[in-house]
C-alpha cells in the first residue's frame, strides 16, 4: 500500500464514527474528507516554513537601509529602488550606455570603507532628493538625479572620503534594467534570522543582521535551514513565487558595525573556522511577480 493511501485511509478513519448533527443531510450526500482535499493535496501542496520578519532596499549602493511594509515585485525584475546608485571610487570603466556587471571595489563601500556606516542617508523616489546626514547634522542635500545635484553629493564624498579615494568620486545612475548589484544571477537577497542568532552565539555576542544588507529577512526557520532551498521554488504571500539560485558568498563588509561604524566582528573568518565556508543567505530570482509584505508566510512547493 502505497504512503498517500495510507494517509488517505486515516484520514477517513477519524471520521468513520463521528455522528452527523441534527438536521444534517443524509451521509450520502456529504462530501467524504478524501473528497474534499485528496492525500495527494495534503503530501504535495505549498507547506510554509517561515515569514517576512522585515524587508530592506537600500538605494544607493554602500550607504543607509531603508525598511518597507511592503514592495511589489515584477517577474525577473530586481527588488524595487535597490542599489539605484553607487559612488564610483575614480574611474571604473562603468558605461551607461553599455552597462555591465563590475566588483564592488570600484565604488566607495562597507567592505573598505566602513566609515560609510556613520552616515545616515534617506532617498525620496517621488522628488529623487537625497539627504544624507551626519553626527544628526544634515551634510549634503540634492536631486541626484540632475547634473547639480550629484556635483554637490560628489563633492561631500569628495571631502569625507578624502583619505580612501582613488580618484574624483563619481554618482553613477543605473539605467533601465541594471542595478549596482553584487551578484549576475538571483537579485533578490534572503537573510534567515536563525543563522544570525546561531552566528552570535558562536561569536559570543549578538550580530546585528543588517550587516548582511539582504532585502528579505526570514523567521521561524532552523539555523542554516536555508542553504537547503537553493534549487527550490518558494511562495510568498499571495503567489509570488522566487527561484533560489544561490548562497551567498560573504565578504568583509560584515564585520562592520552598521549601528557604530566600527569594524569590530570578522564575519568570514567565523564562518570559515566553524564551517567551512563563509556563505550566510541566499540570492533568488523572480519567477512570479506580486506583492509581498511584512508578516507573509513563506512556502515550498514540494
Amino acid at each position: 500500500m502505497s504512503e498517500s493511501t495510507e494517509n488517505g485511509d486515516a484520514i477517513g478513519d477519524l471520521f468513520a464514527n463521528v455522528s452527523a448533527p441534527a438536521g444534517a443531510p443524509p451521509p450520502e450526500d456529504v462530501p467524504s474528507p478524501a473528497e474534499v482535499i485528496s492525500p495527494e493535496e495534503v503530501l504535495t501542496g505549498p507547506i510554509s516554513f517561515a515569514s517576512i520578519a522585515s524587508i530592506y532596499r537600500y538605494p544607493v549602493k554602500g550607504l543607509t537601509p531603508e525598511r518597507m511594509e511592503v514592495v511589489e515585485l515584477a517577474e525577473g525584475g530586481y527588488f524595487p529602488g535597490d542599489r539605484l546608485f553607487a559612488i564610483e571610487n575614480g574611474p571604473s570603466g562603468f558605461m551607461p550606455e553599455a552597462p555591465s556587471f563590475q566588483p564592488k571595489i570600484k565604488f566607495l563601500m562597507l567592505m573598505r570603507n566602513e566609515r560609510l556606516a556613520a552616515l545616515d542617508a534617506s532617498y525620496d523616489d517621488a522628488t529623487g532628493e537625497l539627504v544624507i546626514r551626519h553626527e544628526d547634522t544634515e551634510a549634503v542635500r540634492g536631486d541626484i538625479r540632475t547634473p547639480a545635484g550629484r556635483e554637490a553629493i560628489e563633492g561631500f564624498f569628495q571631502r569625507y572620503s578624502r583619505y580612501e579615494l582613488r580618484g574624483a568620486p563619481k554618482v553613477l545612475q543605473a539605467p533601465q534594467g541594471f542595478r549596482f548589484v553584487d551578484t549576475t544571477e538571483g537579485f533578490i537577497s534572503l537573510i534567515n534570522l536563525a543563522s544570525c542568532r546561531a552566528l552570535g552565539e558562536i561569536i559570543g555576542q549578538p550580530v546585528d543582521p543588517l550587516r548582511f544588507r539582504a532585502n528579505f529577512y526570514l523567521d521561524g526557520m532552523e539555523p542554516w535551514e536555508e542553504f537547503d532551498l537553493v534549487g527550490q521554488t518558494i511562495e510568498i504571500g499571495n503567489h509570488v513565487r522566487l527561484k533560489v539560485t544561490q548562497r551567498i558568498f560573504r565578504c568583509a563588509a560584515t564585520n562592520v558595525d552598521p549601528v557604530t561604524a566600527k569594524r569590530d566582528l570578522d564575519i568570514p573568518s567565523t564562518l570559515m573556522r566553524n564551517f567551512d565556508h563563509t556563505d550566510c543567505g541566499i540570492f533568488a530570482e523572480v519567477l512570479e511577480g506580486g506583492l509581498v509584505a511584512e508578516g507573509d508566510s513563506v512556502r515550498i512547493t514540494l
